[in-house]
């Protein structure tokens, strides 16, 4: 009744005074639940990876878009704390990255691309490194198959390089240990291997093949793929170890065992290798753990493994404080292949005063010194058929007039050592008294000079 008997005036006055203190004070939007709090990209040789930060997984969804082509990325209740325009995109599928609020609270993210892709995506819990993350692989639809590299086989007139597949370790997603001063086991080992690499590169009869050619993550099982493709007739992984007692120091030399490790450090130290894949969102399947054994069932590379492992010691000693004397053996994935593996700590990058000898370059060089001579050491003690270090070696023999002698290893056959050694079947047979083309592993044959 009271305000009835207001003045018309008024009434218009409160009014437009009720409608202003809304528009300052508008009603409160509800907070978004996710938070983008950043954006990497990673470029791998098949596929590029873009990763987004957030506060808490939440849920998403991908369309792909054509004319033009496009990917757009929609997460529920969420909004972007960082920024689009500073991620670099050289090398990569997309050309740009944008973003906008649809449905009042949700987030849209638009990569525009200038190819065509594959996506695929997946989400990961937080760990040690990094929180909880959005993982969008970007395949490249036209990607080729790396073809291997052609060895053939082979002959009296055939000196080969032997083919050497250096893993530098971890990579993109996973950096490895972190030590001092945030030194990266990822950003270590990836130059030492280059160095090896280009050392081996510089030896006659010797070719270099890198694992890992770049800063992305690479899968425990596609690591030795790549060695096999290339048709490797070794592959060493280059790591740095990181441990909880910040005074282990000292380099080691690894070999795989299935059966049990060569201490308990070595058990712990295998584990959290092996657990390398959960950065990146690996799921052993069955046919992962088929392709491993079927390696194991064919592998003749344990005795060699471990042959090369001794020269690789032997030479990292002068050169670097050992953590053990002796080749250690554990069970790490990596190792599982029918190529003869190696793994090498190079140092605890958890020990400051290690971690910056292993930041230098110049003990960089060092170490990838030592694991040439270790490599070359051990090939020219055994060097492979048809390469050019057995033709050489069975002509320093022959030229000494001296009578050589071979220990039968495995996969090896009577016709394959008498082209190694440039000799005829009849000649290699009559001087060990052989009735049939029948050999034995560890047999011992002389070599007519």
């Amino acid at each position: 009744m009271f305000i009835k008997s207001l003045p018309r005036r008024w009434l218009l006055a409160s009014q437009l005074v009720l409608l202003s203190v809304a528009l300052v004070f508008p009603e409160p939007v509800m907070a978004a639940d996710v938070s983008v709090k950043g954006v990497r990209v990673w470029r791998a040789p098949e596929r590029t990876r873009v990763v987004f930060d957030l506060s808490e997984i939440g849920q998403y969804s991908l369309l792909s878009l054509s004319n033009p082509r496009r990917l757009v990325i929609d997460l529920q209740d969420a909004r972007l704390h960082t920024a689009l325009d500073v991620i670099d995109l050289k090398n990569s599928p997309v050309k740009a990255m944008r973003s906008g609020i649809r449905n009042g609270n949700d987030l849209r993210i638009v990569l525009d691309l200038a190819s065509a892709i594959e996506p695929r995506s997946f989400t990961l819990p937080a760990n040690e490194q990094y929180g909880n993350r959005l993982v969008i692989d970007l395949l490249d639809k036209n990607r080729k198959r790396a073809e291997p590299i052609v060895v053939s086989k082979p002959s009296l007139d055939d000196k080969r390089d032997i083919i050497v597949a250096i893993d530098a370790g971890h990579g993109g997603e996973d950096p490895g240990a972190i030590g001092a001063r945030r030194v990266k086991e990822k950003v270590v080992v990836m130059a030492i291997a280059r160095k090896l690499a280009a050392l081996l590169d510089k030896e006659p009869g010797f070719k270099s093949v890198l694992v890992r050619t770049g800063d992305y993550f690479m899968s425990l099982t596609e690591r030795p793929a790549v060695a096999r493709k290339a048709q490797a007739d070794l592959m060493v992984s280059i790591h740095a170890d990181a441990f909880r007692i910040k005074s282990a120091h000292g380099a080691s030399v690894y070999t795989l065992s299935e059966r049990g490790e060569s201490s308990t450090f070595a058990a712990e130290l295998a584990e959290r290798e092996n657990a390398a894949d959960t950065f990146g969102g690996v799921r052993q399947t069955d046919d992962d753990v088929n392709r491993v054994l079927v390696d194991l069932a064919l592998t003749a590379s344990k005795e060699a493994s471990e042959r090369a492992s001794k020269a690789l010691v032997r030479e990292l000693k002068p050169v670097a404080p050992m953590h053990k004397n002796r080749p250690q053996q554990a069970n790490f994935a990596v190792l599982r292949s029918s190529v003869p593996s190696l793994l090498v700590e190079t140092g605890f990058i958890s020990n400051p005063q290690e971690a910056r000898r292993l930041n230098s370059s110049k003990y960089q060089s060092e170490l990838a010194a030592a694991l040439f001579r270790g490599v070359k050491a051990y090939f020219e003690d055994l060097p492979p058929e048809g390469s050019l270090l057995a033709w050489q070696a069975a002509q320093k023999a022959r030229s000494q007039g001296k009578i050589a002698t071979h220990t039968i290893r495995s996969g090896e056959t009577l016709s394959g050592i008498a082209q190694r050694y440039q000799v005829s079947m009849q000649a290699l047979k009559s001087l060990n008294g052989l009735k049939t083309n029948t050999i034995r592993i560890g047999q011992k044959l002389k070599i007519p000079g």
